[in-house]
C-alpha cells in the first residue's frame, strides 16, 4: 500500500558554541541530566487567594501575588517546623505537601500526620496523628477527618484523636477501602467523602474465590510464597460492594448494587446534598454501562439515569460531576471522542456541551457566574494540550492559552486567572501568569538546562497508517554530525497499547533522556503512535479489538518502511525496544517480521493474553472462550518459532501485573523449538524497574544493541 508522508516538523536541537559538545554517560541519561531538567520547576502551585498563589521552593513555601512579581516566604519551614514541634512533625529537606482551607490556615501533610495551622496565631487547630502503619490516606478537610487503611482493613480518624476501625477482617482475601478491579476504569481509591465530610463511601472487594497466584520473595534465607490475587481471563474474578459510613452514628449501610456479583462498581460521585450516590456500573463483558443513582441512607437503588452499550466495549473513565443539585456533567466518548454531555439529576440529556473530532483530556473545573466549564483538549491537534472554556448555555467556546504545546494550568478558585507552566519542541519549560485570557508576565522563563551537551537533531514526522489514510505522528531523534547519505543503525522505541501516547509537542517532545544518549552514540531512535494508542479517538484506540497487536504492528512497520525510504537507515541493522505492552510489540514485531528486526529488547512482556487480568484483558479481547481465535493469532507463543533475530527478554521476578510466566512460557517454546534468546530478571522488582537499579537496567539494553546492532 502507498504511504504519504502527510507533513514534517524538524526541530534542530544542536548546538553550535564550542562548549556545548558534552556527551551524556548512561547514568545522565537515566537519572541525572532528566532531573536537571526540573530543576528551574515550581512545584506544587496553588492559590492562596484570587491574587496570589504559592509554591514549594527547598524548605520554603514562597508566594508571588498577580500584580507584583515579588517573590516573599509564605511559610518559613524553619518556622513550621517550631510551630509543629509539639505535633512530632517529622523534619523535612523539602517543604511538605500542603493545601489552602483559607489565606490565613493551611493544612500541613508530613507522613503520616496532618495539621491544620493558623498562621496568624502560628499556632495547630487540628492534628490528625495516624499510626505508622497507615495506609491510603483520604483527608476531609471539612469534617477534619482522615480515613485510612491498616493491612485489609478501613479506619477513621476523627479530630479528637479518637480512632474507629469500620472492618475488623481476618479473612486475608477481603479488602476494605482499597483500590478495586485492579486500578483499571480511572480507578485510583478506595474511599470517598460525601461533600460534608459526615458521610464515607468506601470499597469492599472480596477477592477469596480468586485462585492464588504465586509469587516468591527472595529477601529471607528460606525464600517465600507472597501470593497474589490475579484473575486471569476467562476465570473468576472478585465481587465488590460498597459502603457507606456514618461518621456521627458510625452505622455502615451498604448499596444494593444487585446481581450479578461480576461486575465492575466505578466512578463513585456524590450528589452536593450528601443523599445519593453515582456509580458507573459496568458488566463484566465491559460492553454496558449503567449509570445508577443510589440513596446512601438505605442502599436502595433509586433509579437508572442512563445506559451506554457498544459493541466493543465502554470505558467510563470519569465520574458524575456536579455543577449544581439537579446538574451534572459526564465525560464519554459515545461520538466517537470524549466529550461533556450536560444531564439534569433524573437522568433527563439536556445537551451535548462540546463536539468535534478531538478529545477532552483534563476537566479543570465549573464557574457559576459565567456558566463556564474550564478544561484541557487535544483541539487543534493530539499532538498539543490546550485550556478552553465553554459556555454551558450558548455552547461558546474560548481558547485560554496561547502559545503552542502542552499546557498545565492551576485556577484560581473564581477563575480569573491561573499559572500556565507549558512548553513545545522550540521552548523549554515556562511557567507565566494568565489574568482574563491575557498573559501579564512571565514567572519563570524557560531555561535549556542541557544547553552544555551536544544534542542530536530530531524530527516530528506524520505519516499514514496500514489502512492508508489515517494520520500517525512520529518522533525521529538523529545522530550527532547526521549526514543524510551515511545508513545509520535503527532502534524502534514502541509502547502501541491503549491510555498511552508518547509523541507530543512538548520539551523534547516527551522523549526520554535514553533516546538522545543512543543518538550521540550513533543510532536513529524513532518512536510513532499507532492506531491503538491514546487520545485520537474512539475508532482510532479501539481498532485492535478482539486482535490486540495486528494493527499496531502494519502500522509500526510502515512507520519503518517511511524511515527505510529516507535512505539514512541501515535495513541490515534494525532493532526494536519496549516495555509491557511494549515488550509484546517487540516479539510481535521481531516474531511477524523477522527479516526486518535484527535485535530486540522486551521488557515485561506479554505473551499470551489469556494470562493476563481480566479488566484490562477482557476490554480489549473479550473472554477466551468467546474469542479463542483472536487469543490463538495474538499468542507470541505460536510465533516464537519464526523468532530469528537476537531477543533479550527482561522481566521483574515478582512482576504482579504481568506475572513471570508470560516469559517463561515464551522461553520455553523457545527451548521446544532450538531458537536461542536471551533472559534476565530482577529479583526484587515488580512490573518496572526503579530507582537506582534502573541504571544497570538501562546500561543492560544499552549493551546489547551495542553488541549486536551496532
Amino acid at each position: 500500500m502507498k504511504k504519504f508522508v502527510f507533513g514534517i516538523f524538524t526541530f534542530f536541537l544542536s548546538f553550535a558554541a564550542i562548549s556545548q559538545n558534552k556527551l551524556f554517560t548512561i547514568d545522565e541519561a537515566v537519572i541525572g541530566a532528566y532531573r536537571a531538567m526540573y530543576a528551574n520547576d515550581l512545584t506544587s502551585i496553588q492559590w492562596r487567594t484570587n491574587d496570589i498563589f504559592t509554591y514549594i521552593k527547598g524548605p520554603n513555601l514562597y508566594q508571588q501575588s498577580i500584580k507584583n512579581e515579588k517573590e516573599t516566604i509564605a511559610i518559613n519551614g524553619n518556622s513550621l517546623f517550631e510551630i509543629t514541634r509539639d505535633s512530632a512533625f517529622n523534619s523535612f529537606m523539602m517543604f511538605p505537601e500542603y493545601t489552602w482551607e483559607n489565606k490565613d490556615v493551611c493544612w500541613i501533610i508530613n507522613g503520616n500526620k496532618a495539621a491544620e495551622i493558623d498562621l496568624k496565631a502560628k499556632k495547630v487547630l487540628t492534628l490528625l496523628s495516624l499510626p505508622d502503619t497507615a495506609e491510603n490516606i483520604d483527608i476531609n478537610y471539612d469534617s477534619k477527618c482522615a480515613a485510612y487503611t491498616i493491612a485489609n482493613n478501613l479506619w477513621v480518624c476523627y479530630s479528637n484523636g479518637n480512632k474507629v476501625a469500620i472492618s475488623n477482617e481476618s479473612n486475608t482475601g477481603i479488602v476494605y477501602g482499597k483500590t478495586v478491579h485492579r486500578n483499571e476504569f480511572g480507578i485510583e481509591k478506595g474511599t470517598f467523602w460525601s461533600s460534608t465530610g459526615k458521610l464515607l463511601a468506601f470499597y469492599r472487594m472480596d477477592e477469596s474465590m480468586v485462585t492464588e497466584y504465586p509469587l516468591v520473595d527472595i529477601s529471607t534465607r528460606i525464600a517465600q510464597e507472597k501470593p497474589i490475587r490475579y484473575p486471569m481471563a476467562g476465570m473468576k474474578s472478585h465481587e465488590v460492594t460498597v459502603g457507606v459510613f456514618n461518621t456521627e452514628t458510625q452505622k455502615i449501610v451498604y448499596l444494593k448494587t444487585g446481581e450479578p456479583k461480576e461486575q465492575y462498581l466505578t466512578n463513585i460521585a456524590w450528589t452536593p446534598d450528601d443523599k445519593y450516590i453515582c456509580i458507573a456500573v459496568l458488566n463484566r463483558e465491559q460492553n454496558h454501562m449503567k449509570l445508577n443513582m443510589y440513596d446512601a441512607s438505605t442502599g436502595e437503588l433509586v433509579k437508572t439515569l442512563f445506559e451506554e452499550l457498544n459493541s466493543r466495549y465502554v470505558e467510563p473513565l470519569h465520574p458524575a460531576i456536579f455543577i449544581s443539585n439537579d446538574r451534572f456533567l459526564w465525560q464519554s466518548q459515545r461520538d466517537g471522542y470524549n466529550h461533556f454531555y450536560l444531564y439534569k439529576t433524573d437522568g433527563t440529556l439536556i445537551k451535548q456541551v462540546t463536539k468535534g473530532a478531538w478529545a477532552v483530556t483534563d476537566y479543570l473545573g465549573y464557574q457559576a457566574n459565567t456558566n463556564c466549564i474550564y478544561f484541557i483538549s487535544t483541539n487543534p491537534t493530539a499532538l498539543e494540550r490546550q485550556v478552553y472554556k465553554v459556555n454551558i448555555e450558548t455552547g461558546e467556546m474560548v481558547r485560554l492559552t496561547a502559545e503552542e504545546g502542552t499546557h498545565e494550568v492551576v485556577f484560581n478558585p473564581d477563575f480569573t486567572a491561573f499559572t500556565d507552566k507549558y512548553s513545545n519542541i522550540k521552548t523549554p519549560r515556562t511557567i507565566q501568569v494568565n489574568q482574563n485570557g491575557k498573559n501579564i508576565r512571565i514567572i519563570q522563563k524557560g531555561t535549556n538546562t542541557l544547553s552544555d551537551y551536544a544534542m542530536p537533531t530530531m524530527e516530528l514526522v506524520t505519516i499514514k497508517a496500514a489502512d492508508g489514510k489515517t494520520d500517525l505522528y512520529g518522533r525521529v531523534v538523529k545522530p550527532l554530525n547526521f549526514d543524510p547519505n551515511k545508513k545509520y543503525p535503527l532502534i524502534l522505541y514502541v509502547y502501541g497499547g491503549p491510555h498511552a501516547q508518547l509523541v507530543q509537542n512538548e520539551w523534547l517532545s516527551g522523549a526520554p533522556l535514553w533516546d538522545y544518549y543512543m543518538a550521540q552514540q550513533g543510532y536513529i531512535v524513532a518512536t510513532v503512535d499507532n492506531r491503538g494508542s491514546a487520545n485520537r479517538g474512539f475508532e482510532f484506540e479501539s481498532c485492535i479489538h478482539r486482535q490486540v497487536g495486528v494493527n499496531e504492528a502494519q502500522d509500526q512497520m510502515e512507520f519503518v518502511n517511511y524511515l527505510i525510504k529516507q535512505g539514512y537507515v541501515d535495513e541490515k541493522r534494525i532493532g526494536v525496544h519496549g516495555w509491557s505492552y511494549g515488550g509484546f510489540m517487540t516479539i510481535t514485531l521481531m516474531t511477524t517480521y523477522p527479516d526486518v528486526f535484527k535485535v530486540g529488547v522486551a521488557g515485561g512482556p506479554v505473551i499470551d493474553w489469556k494470562y493476563y487480568e481480566i479488566m484490562y484483558g477482557e476490554r480489549y479481547m473479550d473472554m477466551p472462550q468467546e474469542n479463542a481465535e483472536g487469543y490463538e493469532k495474538t499468542s507470541l507463543l505460536n510465533k516464537a518459532k519464526n523468532l530469528k533475530g537476537k531477543l533479550l527478554i527482561i522481566h521483574g521476578y515478582i512482576d504482579d501485573t504481568v506475572v513471570l510466566q508470560h516469559s517463561l512460557s515464551f522461553i520455553e517454546q523457545c527451548i521446544k523449538k532450538g531458537i536461542l534468546v536471551d533472559y534476565f530478571i530482577y529479583p526484587k522488582h515488580q512490573h518496572n524497574v526503579r530507582g537506582k537499579d534502573r541504571i544497570h537496567l538501562m546500561k543492560k539494553v544499552t549493551q546489547y544493541f551495542n553488541d549486536y546492532l551496532k
